[in-house]
């Protein structure tokens, strides 16, 4: 056979089998250390896209899981409200039952009014003060939206010179079905919901930025009313501009979107309805007024107001009863849900892992393999680096 010296062929087979070993022992490696098959689009690019697909899905769906978790947390503020609710119901239930006996006298009933009256009250301001994250659940104003037929809405222009503007009204935590009223006083603003509730800020010493913006929170009142300039403009023109301004709020839906999927179609409205002494459903505000009135006159007016109480209250006791029961159905179905949800998290968190997820087992194989080979490269080329020195002993001749 022929010694050629310029180009060692067995040297370069080696060679090229010792790169593609450690292009292999490089990849285990990487496998082994990150605990992930694919590191990189280019290792499979097929699962990389269906893996990336399951993880979105499988992230979705255990956020959806920790929504409906926030949701039973919800619904259980309101149910327990309610709870307390159905307990002073009870009580005046009785009290209509006592007052409509005629064992009693008018002052008698007159101090039965007294306690029915602060029963009803404090119904009310359960019904008022029972909130989740700001959100009112039992007095009708969970969704609560600009009607846009008030006069300050986004785009009301305040001072036309500078460009001054509304961006925006947010009154999602406002009362449904009001008409709030803007209204000015040497630089203090004052807000007004018609029904003696108010709140003023004063803006004598603020001033709205060129390009900047400027939001009137009235807290109080649950109003966020956000003013943008262009060029530039003082509280008290901002105060004025928005003098005699209108609010009007829409009647709220009372419901609340609970997410409990990765899809936007996977959404579950639980309705939260309006539970208080002034509800349609309840109306014991009118036979409370009945009952008071009736106390200056005959006895027999004043029997029959309380027996038209006592069956107003038992009326009252069995809608309280319906939205307990209500909310109750939608707790259990939101614990189904959250068992279902970790069921099928687990299931695709299983088919994730199966795509880009490292066998150990069968990379510790080809990482050993790997090495080994390495290994026997290096000494092969070794070896075919040295056999051009075979050309040495022909020239000694």
């Amino acid at each position: 056979m022929g010694f050629r010296i310029n180009t060692n062929i067995d040297a370069m087979v080696a060679q090229r089998n010792l790169s593609e070993t450690a292009n292999v022992y490089s990849r285990a490696v990487e496998r082994l250390s990150s605990g992930l098959r694919i590191n990189r689009a280019a290792d499979d690019a097929a699962g990389l896209s269906v893996s990336e697909n399951l993880r979105a899905q499988i992230r979705g769906i255990n956020q959806a899981s920790r929504n409906s978790q926030d949701g039973i947390s919800m619904i259980q503020t309101a149910e327990g409200a309610l709870d307390e609710v159905h307990s002073m119901l009870q009580r005046m239930n009785e009290l209509a039952t006592q007052a409509a006996n005629d064992t009693l006298a008018t002052s008698d009933r007159t101090a039965i009014y007294d306690e029915l009256d602060q029963l009803r009250q404090e119904i009310n301001s359960i019904s008022s003060r029972t909130k989740f994250n700001g959100k009112g659940l039992l007095d009708g104003s969970l969704v609560t939206t600009n009607s846009g037929t008030g006069t300050v809405n986004s785009g009301f222009v305040v001072a036309s010179g500078t460009n001054t503007s509304v961006a925006s009204v947010d009154v999602s935590q406002a009362k449904a079905s009001t008409t709030y009223t803007l209204s000015n006083a040497a630089g203090v603003l004052t807000l007004s919901d018609g029904s003696g509730n108010s709140q003023a800020i004063d803006l004598t010493a603020t001033t709205v930025a060129a390009n900047g913006s400027l939001t009137l929170n009235f807290d109080k009142l649950g109003v966020k009313i956000t003013v943008a300039s262009v060029a530039g403009e003082t509280g008290a023109n901002v105060s004025a501009g928005l003098d005699g301004g209108t609010i009007i709020t829409s009647a709220a839906s009372a419901s609340a979107n609970i997410q409990i999927g990765s899809r936007a179609a996977d959404a579950l409205s639980v309705a939260f309805q309006k539970v208080d002494t002034t509800a349609s459903s309840l109306n014991l505000d009118a036979l409370l007024t009945a009952f008071n009135t009736a106390l200056s006159g005959t006895n027999s007016a004043q029997v029959t107001a309380a027996q038209n109480l006592m069956t107003g209250v038992q009326s009252a006791i069995q809608t309280v009863s319906t939205v307990r029961g209500n909310l109750g159905a939608y707790q259990n179905r939101l614990e189904h849900t959250i068992a279902s949800l970790g069921v099928a998290s687990s299931n695709l968190s299983a088919s994730e892992s199966r795509i880009r997820d490292a066998d150990v087992a069968e990379e510790t194989v080809t990482f050993t393999k790997a090495g080994i080979l390495q290994q026997a490269g290096t000494a092969i080329l070794a070896q075919a680096n040295q056999s051009s020195q075979n050309v040495l002993s022909l020239l000694r001749g």
